[in-house]
This record gives structure tokens, C-alpha cells and sequence, in this order.
């Protein structure tokens, strides 16, 4: 695949949750061939050592961390461990999620916490995470991915698409509190 190049992306700092497979591995690999130092979170072990081995020879190999996005003290120590290497964070990509289907009628408590500690809680953490070590270069870019899925009221994802929702408030707040500190 050929990309344009954008050489303000040149060993930038970028940090991609999900990035192991599917739309977050494309992020990855995209950042990666920028020349950003990638990270990325993932619990998929063999897909992201997959990735970190087909992206060795970029200028910086991106480096692989797993992590369970459901456990907000994890992911601190991540984003500790992502800093210690890095300095900074420049740019977050929060993109893990699930699209499990399930039917309304057979959703528990437990379930649906499930659900929202995988499609949005992680978000706000790692989003903190990830603003609290941007503060050191007084900038950095946040991007949520969201979906149009609850625009389209699909079958079977009542969850996915109430998470994916709420990540467009989630945006809107974060954007307000952290616009005033230099982070998009």
C-alpha cells in the first residue's frame, strides 16, 4: 500500500489501543510507515507479535504492550511504561472495542459491565492516561473511535452501539476540558 508522507508525523509519539488486528492494526501500521514511534495496546498476543514482526524494519519498529483495557490500575502502568520509553505521548488512538452480538433479552448486569469496560470505560482511562503525560509538551491529539452503528440501529448490538454512543459525549467532554490545555 502506498501513503502519502506527512513529516510532521516523523518521530512523534503515538500510541494505538487495539492495534493488534483489523482497523487498529491499519492505524499502526499507517503511523509506523509516518517514521512515528508507535506503541500499541492490545490483549491479542499472537496478532500484535504478527504485527510487531511485519513492521521490525520500519524506522521505528512499533512495540507491542499487552494490556486488559478492563482494568483501569493496568492501564496507568502502561501509559507509565509507554512514558518511561517515550518522554511523552504525543498522539492517543483509542480504538479497542468488541461488536460481540447478544440479544436485549438475554443481557445481565454483569454483561453489560463487560461491555462497557471493553467499547467505552477504557477510553476515558486511557484517555487521562495518555492527557496527564501529554502535559510535559503542553499538546497532543486524542482520537476516539466511534462508530455510525447506533445511527443504524443494527440487530443485536444494543451495547455496542450504546457504548459507541456515548463515546461522541465522552469526545465532547474531553475536548472541553482538555481544549484549554493545548490537546485536540
Amino acid at each position: 500500500m502506498s501513503y502519502a508522507i506527512y513529516p510532521s508525523l516523523a518521530d512523534k509519539r503515538v500510541v494505538v489501543t487495539g492495534g493488534g488486528s483489523g482497523i487498529g492494526a491499519a492505524i499502526v501500521e499507517a503511523f509506523a510507515k509516518q517514521g512515528a514511534r508507535v506503541f500499541f495496546i492490545d490483549v491479542a498476543e499472537a496478532d500484535s507479535r504478527q504485527l510487531e514482526q511485519t513492521l521490525s524494519k520500519e524506522k521505528h519498529a512499533p512495540r507491542f504492550l499487552h494490556c486488559d483495557l478492563r482494568d483501569a490500575d493496568a492501564i496507568d502502568k502502561v501509559f507509565d511504561d509507554i512514558a518511561n520509553d517515550a518522554g511523552s505521548i504525543d498522539v492517543l488512538v483509542n480504538n479497542a472495542a468488541s461488536d460481540d452480538r447478544h440479544h436485549w433479552d438475554n443481557v445481565s448486569a454483569a454483561y453489560w459491565d463487560e461491555r462497557m469496560a471493553v467499547n467505552l470505560r477504557h477510553q476515558f482511562f486511557c484517555a487521562q492516561a495518555a492527557a496527564k503525560r501529554m502535559r510535559t509538551s503542553k499538546r497532543g491529539a486524542i482520537v476516539n473511535m466511534g462508530s455510525i452503528s447506533w445511527h443504524l440501529a443494527l440487530p443485536d448490538l444494543t451495547l455496542y452501539m450504546t457504548a459507541k454512543a456515548a463515546i461522541e459525549g465522552l469526545t465532547r467532554g474531553l475536548a472541553r476540558e482538555l481544549g484549554e490545555h493545548g490537546f485536540a
